[in-house]
């Protein structure tokens, strides 16, 4: 008489176990690929939105000195006295103390007469220590570097009793004046044949 053979089938717990495990392996793979500090392709940490570097703010442009205002752009090369129309002011430009660059050793105020030079690039001509203004007011430190084709000319002076100017009077006169207190500066500073830039 033959005997039968008859295989056991696994029973319902079994299948509940292999359920079971299956889960908890998804659920800590889960956990593995959403924490926030897992390595990312270049093996370091990834930041949080809490760990994030944001860069610093810039504080927003730096206020300029009202009294050293910055040397005007395009206004020549090399030691030079540089005179703006348009800010009525002047720059004693000379090469820096290290040789390279330059720096500006002084600037001020300087006041226009009835008459303005041409933008452009000139040079000192003469100098007088103390003459007669073409105002008629006596004026000392003078440095001229320019004459046009009507006579007038310009250069930059300070008046003795440090009045100034007057841009609206009749006489047609090209004298830029310093106070007193600036105008040694400039007559230190500008040898006959010193460049000067008038910039616009």
């Amino acid at each position: 008489m033959a005997r039968s053979h008859s295989r056991s089938r696994p029973g319902p717990t079994v299948a509940v176990l292999t359920a079971v495990a299956l889960a908890v392996v998804a659920f800590f793979a889960y956990q593995a690929n959403a924490a926030p500090d897992r390595p990312g392709a270049s093996g370091k940490p990834e930041p949080t939105p809490t760990e994030e570097i944001v860069p610093d703010k810039p504080d927003g442009d730096e206020q300029e000195d009202p009294d050293n205002p910055a040397l005007p752009a395009d206004s020549g090369e090399g030691v030079r006295v540089v005179y703006s129309l348009g800010e009525q002011r002047l720059w004693l430009v000379a090469e820096a103390l290290d040789g390279l660059g330059e720096e500006v050793l002084h600037t001020y105020p300087a006041h226009r007469s009835t008459v303005d030079p041409q933008p452009g690039t000139y040079e000192v001509t003469r100098r007088d220590e103390a003459i007669p203004g073409s105002d008629g007011v006596p004026i000392q430190h003078v440095v001229v570097f320019h004459t046009d084709p009507e006579g007038i000319v310009f250069g930059f002076s300070a008046a003795v009793d440090g009045s100034l100017p007057d841009p609206s009077a009749q006489a047609r006169t090209g004298g830029i004046r310093q106070s007193p207190e600036d105008s040694p500066h400039l007559w230190d500073f500008a040898e006959v044949g010193t460049q000067v830039v008038v910039v616009p």
